[in-house]
């Protein structure tokens, strides 16, 4: 089963494509937003990846979803389910396929510290880099259930890393 789009080798215009989508959704937060992070593959030079720009939005515990799902879906994004308390998911296709994913988290939530500390040791690290390239090309070869058995088959590798950080 296919993933939301294929893994591809990195591409220099990804951290651009990121800074123009972040300009779009600064002033949906308005003072609510803490700060605003490009995270995920993506955002590591070198890296393969599915092409898709995550996006990592803290904002302030005074803040409400609600508050900006109409304005995120004007923008084209579409709400996934949130992935734990405080850790909401929105998601927007281009042309059919998936291009941003975002993920709004409330301040002092631990999916920000794990995204940023996962996101630099990649960045600083060219042999783990490597090491997770190649499990994600092999990931995507041998998936037969789609985006989370993907997903959950990373989870091991990043928890790994993570461990060694803390």
């Amino acid at each position: 089963m296919p993933l939301t789009s294929p893994i591809r080798p990195y591409d220099p215009r990804w951290p651009q494509e990121y800074a123009k989508e972040e300009a779009r959704l600064r002033p949906v937060f308005g003072s609510a937003l803490v700060e605003i992070h490009h995270v995920g593959s993506t955002a590591v030079p070198e890296l393969a990846a599915k092409g898709e720009i995550d996006i990592l939005a803290v904002i302030t515990l005074a803040g409400a979803i609600k508050d900006w799902t109409q304005s995120l879906e004007e923008l084209g994004y579409r709400r996934g389910g949130d992935l734990s308390d405080g850790h909401h998911f929105f998601k927007r296709d281009v042309a059919g396929l998936r291009a941003h994913k975002l993920h709004i988290c409330r301040e002092g939530h631990a999916q920000i510290d794990r995204m940023l500390l996962f996101r630099e040791h990649l960045r600083e690290h060219p042999v783990d880099r490597m090491r997770y390239q190649e499990l994600k090309l092999k990931l995507e070869r041998d998936n037969t259930g789609g985006i989370q058995e993907y997903l959950a088959a990373k989870e091991p590798f990043i928890s790994k890393i993570l461990s060694g950080l803390a």
